[in-house]
């Protein structure tokens, strides 16, 4: 009797071990919605293909959802678990009284992402030449838009009333306008204006990223209660991150090329290369995750500049940074 009754206990602690092993060795999903598809965002992809997520024991599942107000709706209604969009949009979204506030809890971008591109080639260019020009701009209160509006004021241009200003076109089908020859200039992300470039279609003239000084322009989120209920998930993710920007760091623009190229397949690997080694060179890419405040009241001064400040938010409320400071630490 006592052998039976052992051996129902062995077996019984046999099954919990391996129930326990299985468990342990399950990665977690993490859901995560990244607000466009870019070069600009290589670390994000570097984490994937490196498997720097893996590592931590996440599974991430990643979706472009093409656009700032579709990726927040994605956040707040539980379709995604972790945002990658603009810091702008969780000042929307308090500035409306969320009562589950969007925390930027590791950044990934800290300039703009945007170039000037000229129709024709212009040699010794200045921005007083975009003066009495057609500037095809980005969609009014996103970053892009916000920042180009700042660099612009910045050189003495009111882009209201110096330049004829057109921003009620779509942002996908932006580059498309200005090749079918819509505007003067035009404010393009990676690759469009390497791409451009190489096919006579325009030619790069000036960073709005250089010009606007660092921002969080692009931010890891999550809504307040899921950081509360999955502080664990929130830290490994943040690990895999900070991971990925160090990799990025000591690696070449033609190696983070060849990694994130699975995601660009329709991009030649040339141009990747020669994107990646633009934004780095410019120090686009966030060395950590650590959203500073410095770079918060500069966010908040374009958007006013811009006139899209709904209003002024606390550093404190929105962005936190124990966890990068933590994962940083080790």
């Amino acid at each position: 009797m006592k052998f039976r009754q052992l051996m129902v206990v062995t077996i019984s602690l046999l099954v919990l071990f391996a129930f326990t092993a299985c468990s342990q060795d399950t990665p977690q999903k993490v859901r995560l919605a990244e607000v466009t598809r870019s070069i600009f965002y290589a670390p994000e992809y570097v984490a994937l293909e490196k498997g720097f997520f893996a590592e931590e024991g996440l599974d991430v599942e990643m979706t472009t959802t093409w656009g700032g107000d579709k990726t927040m709706t994605a956040l707040l209604t539980g379709g995604a678990d972790v945002a990658l969009v603009g810091s702008e949009t969780s000042i929307y979204v308090e500035a409306q009284g969320a009562t589950d506030p969007v925390i930027n809890f590791a950044q990934l971008t800290q300039t703009d992402g945007t170039f000037l591109v000229a129709r024709e080639k212009v040699d010794n260019f200045t921005w007083e030449q975009l003066k009495g020009s057609t500037f095809l701009g980005q969609r009014k209160g996103g970053m892009p838009q916000m920042v180009g509006e700042f660099v612009l004021k910045k050189h003495g241009i009111d882009p209201h009333n110096d330049t004829t200003l057109i921003q009620n076109i779509d942002f996908a089908n932006i580059p498309n306008a200005f090749a079918s020859g819509t505007g003067d200039y035009v404010q393009l992300f990676e690759p469009t204006a390497s791409i451009f470039e190489n096919e006579g279609k325009g030619y790069i003239v000036a960073s709005f990223g250089t010009e606007s000084g660092h921002v969080p322009y692009t931010t890891f989120m999550a809504r307040d209660s899921y950081m509360k209920e999955n502080p664990e998930v929130i830290e490994k993710f943040t690990k895999a991150v900070y991971k990925a920007q160090i990799w990025v760091q000591e690696h070449s623009a033609k190696e983070i090329a060849e990694a994130i190229a699975p995601h660009f397949q329709d991009t030649d690997l040339s141009i990747i290369e020669t994107v990646v080694d633009r934004y780095k060179s410019q120090g686009s890419f966030a060395t950590d995750p650590i959203l500073d405040e410095e770079e918060w009241n500069n966010l908040q001064d374009i958007m006013d500049e811009a006139g899209d400040l709904p209003k002024r938010i606390d550093y404190e409320t929105l962005v936190n940074t124990d966890i990068a400071k933590k994962v940083m630490a080790k």
